[in-house]
């Protein structure tokens, strides 16, 4: 498990900030949170180099570009050995409809997140993409209706003397 890293209000202000809009000036954002921009340039080079800001993405509308059908593929893997699942793996997040990958406990061994264009596009990967694969013992899809996005990912709060 990874360690964590300390943050100060400071460090938290700007990380709600850079969360809300990635694109935001260092100038900016030293005004917001009231630091000169040179801190505010080494509290964020910091913060990337200690692996809390793992980069900068650019989100893209599914629906826009063709895929406007997104499911979950929950993938039972077997036999679930250490070398089956790193080619497994990368074979699935090749795929250019894979979204996401999560590896889990429990019955499903990873749920897969697709976007694809229509229903005969899911039949498709499904049975090339999952279930052609002798590793694959079980695919189970679930259609996703809508999907929102959740406010920022900080630490969580610090019990205070009074709260505590």
């Amino acid at each position: 498990m990874a360690e964590s890293v300390v943050l100060d209000p400071v460090d938290l202000q700007l990380l709600r900030l850079l969360q809300n809009d990635a694109r935001t000036t260092y100038r900016d954002l030293a005004a917001q949170v009231g630091v000169a921009p040179s801190t505010c340039l080494d509290r964020v080079t910091r913060l990337r180099r200690s692996g809390v800001i793992l980069g900068h993405q650019l989100r893209l509308d599914p629906a826009k570009l063709g895929r406007g059908l997104e499911a979950l593929l929950s993938v039972q893997v077997r036999p679930h050995r250490r070398e089956l699942v790193g080619p497994f793996v990368e074979r699935i997040r090749a795929l250019p409809e894979s979204r996401t990958v999560f590896h889990l406990t429990g019955p499903d061994d990873y749920l897969v997140h697709v976007a694809v264009a229509d229903m005969a596009d899911l039949q498709r990967l499904v049975l090339d993409g999952f279930t052609s694969r002798p590793e694959v013992a079980r695919v189970e899809t679930r259609l996703i209706f809508q999907q929102w996005e959740c406010g920022p990912l900080l630490p969580p709060a610090t019990p205070t003397a009074e709260s505590g």
